[in-house]
């Protein structure tokens, strides 16, 4: 697997460098938004890893741009503490978050984790075809297909969790088994990054996002996908 490491930070860099080296990862690194986005259409690597703040292009801008044309997974580093970069970084299409500083285990996990998830997709049954009342959703491209005639375009993750509820429709789904089967792994705390898509999701295919017809909250548990 190649994964390309995104930094200004040196320091950083090589430390990050070492550690997926060190797991038999190849590894590709830039130091700014622009050369990493030059990179990303000649060497077509597996994984994207990013810092937010960076010179010429930040982070954030950088995953936009790649979600316009690509899939490939993104984890976005931001500084301890700096909520928004994170919640920014999910909104624009990042498929996971590490805070600064982190322990090298974790991100050693985080990295095996998005790269599973995204060799087990083109074997899973996310691949299927789900339609529930009039939205249809098609993964071949990554959206939905309304009776209207209206197509909506999904992230990778938006289309993952959507695909989770559709085909659990009817059922409450706790954020455990959300995590489990749309990221591919369980960590505590993730509530608020499944929260975050939701909304997206309910933008992108609600009628009035404010009240939901179709995915609803059940407080303390997780969500349903609700049956017309």
């Amino acid at each position: 697997m190649r994964i390309l490491v995104v930094d200004d930070d040196p320091p950083s860099v090589k430390m990050t460098a070492f550690l997926l080296r060190e797991e038999g990862y190849e590894v590709i690194t830039a130091d700014n938004g622009r050369t990493a986005l030059e990179i990303l259409q000649s060497e077509a690597p597996d994984l994207v890893i990013m810092d937010v703040m960076m010179p010429h292009i930040d982070g954030l801008e950088v995953t936009r741009r790649i979600r316009q044309t690509m899939d490939v997974p993104i984890i976005i580093l931001s500084a301890k503490g700096e909520t928004a970069d994170k919640v920014s970084g999910l909104q624009v299409g990042a498929d996971d978050y590490l805070s600064k500083p982190f322990e090298p285990s974790e991100l050693i996990a985080r990295v095996k984790a998005v790269l599973r998830r995204s060799e087990a997709f083109a074997g899973s049954d996310l691949q299927s075809t789900v339609a529930v009342g009039a939205l249809h959703l098609d993964p071949m491209g990554y959206r939905v297909i309304c009776d209207d005639g209206r197509e909506i375009e999904l992230t990778p993750i938006e289309f993952r969790l959507l695909h989770v509820l559709m085909r659990n429709a009817g059922r409450v789904l706790n954020h455990d088994y959300l995590l489990a089967n749309a990221w591919g792994y369980d960590y505590e705390g993730y509530a608020n990054q499944i929260a975050v898509y939701i909304r997206r999701l309910r933008t992108k295919i609600e009628r009035d996002p404010a009240n939901p017809e179709y995915i609803l909250t059940v407080r303390g548990i997780g969500y349903k996908f609700e049956k017309p």
